[in-house]
């Protein structure tokens, strides 16, 4: 199971999860309609709408990852939240044409969705009357499929807003790149979003609360998206072999935790190597360290412990390159390894310290 997250099952190859909080929204919708004197039908209609809602996104995301997958790019899950669906990518293409396609293929989905409910509303000739839809009193009272077909609508369009971190934001990056320095490009994309979030925000003040959340959101993702496109430019050219750790502490798997102990506190070090016959088989973190000791005590054994699945790079791997690996195996750590040799150490803190130097350099 995915912290706080429950495994709804597999599309495609990819881990389908979904967030507790999602299950407020529910509760939230639910309340808002028993309270408005809709009773149980309402809240029934209300919340099979939005699980309906949420399987357009789940596919939504899907678009997204299974586009990527079509450029050796994967995906690790997708989880539900109530403000929408997230497909945890490897990491974006670089290259502008791909990346745009990766980024439009999810708004596509819900236009296909909502193109195949129109086609339905044609054939069965079911079509809402608009006075009829004028004069609804409860949400119930219009079709459940227009809902949906409408809904859809509208989270592509929201989605194609030209403004980090919605799908527009990329597609604008992804264009302006062909012509423009991905990083002048990124900063481009990032104001104008951030200038459509002021927007949203004054527009708030005046029309709908919600516009005021929706823009702290944009405002807040465009910043990190250009925040993160300047590292990675900053990261240009380094390697592994740059922010390399040569000096770390090797255990052994039948040393006791009180022996990790020692080494964690007699140094700065909080990742440490376990090895047999000079050989890698495990990872002992910091944290590891603590569950053990929690658990079992001081005396327990390190091979009880230690992490055995941890990766390997090499040190000619880009240190960008580097960080989107952290992303994808969910850990901060590897060990480097050069023609079968263990040469060291990286972590996130190593590269965030280079980071550091690079841009003291540069000064």
């Amino acid at each position: 199971m995915k912290s706080w997250s429950i495994r709804l099952g597999k599309l495609f190859g990819i881990d389908v999860f979904i967030h507790w909080s999602f299950w407020l929204l529910i509760i939230w919708i639910v309340y808002l309609q028993f309270s408005g004197g809709g009773g149980f039908f309402e809240a029934l209609w209300a919340s099979g709408f939005v699980f309906a809602l949420f399987a357009c996104v789940v596919f939504h995301e899907l678009g997204h990852a299974l586009m990527a997958r079509r450029f050796g790019i994967g995906t690790k899950d997708i989880t539900l939240y109530p403000i929408g669906g997230v497909a945890s990518l490897e990491k974006m293409p670089d290259e502008p044409g791909r990346e745009f396609l990766v980024a439009v293929s999810g708004p596509s989905v819900n236009l296909v969705i909502a193109a195949l409910l129109w086609a339905y509303f044609s054939v069965t000739g079911s079509f809402p009357d608009p006075a009829m839809l004028e004069s609804a009193e409860r949400i119930s009272d219009v079709p459940f499929l227009f809902t949906l077909f409408t809904a859809n609508l509208i989270v592509a369009a929201f989605n194609l807003i030209p403004a980090f971190p919605m799908d527009g934001g990329r597609a604008l990056r992804a264009l302006l790149s062909t012509f423009l320095d991905r990083g002048l490009a990124t900063r481009v994309a990032a104001s104008v979003g951030q200038i459509i979030a002021i927007v949203f925000i004054f527009l708030g003040f005046y029309y709908n609360p919600w516009l005021i959340l929706i823009g702290l959101f944009v405002f807040l993702g465009a910043g990190v998206e250009s925040a993160g496109e300047r590292t990675k430019s900053e990261l240009s050219g380094l390697t592994v072999n740059d922010a390399l750790m040569k000096r770390f502490t090797g255990l052994s798997p039948f040393d006791t935790l009180s022996t990790a102990v020692d080494a964690l506190l007699n140094s700065q070090e909080t990742d440490f190597v376990v090895l047999d016959n000079d050989e890698p088989i495990g990872l002992l973190t910091r944290n590891e360290i603590i569950k053990g000791l929690s658990e079992k005590g001081p005396e327990a054994r390190v091979s009880s412990y230690m992490n055995r699945d941890f990766f390997v790079v090499g040190p000619d791997l880009k240190l960008a390159d580097f960080l989107q690996e952290v992303v994808a195996h969910d850990s901060d750590v590897a060990l480097v390894m050069q023609d079968g040799e263990l040469v060291g150490l990286i972590n996130r803190e190593n590269v965030e310290e280079r980071l550091m130097v690079q841009r003291a350099l540069k000064q």
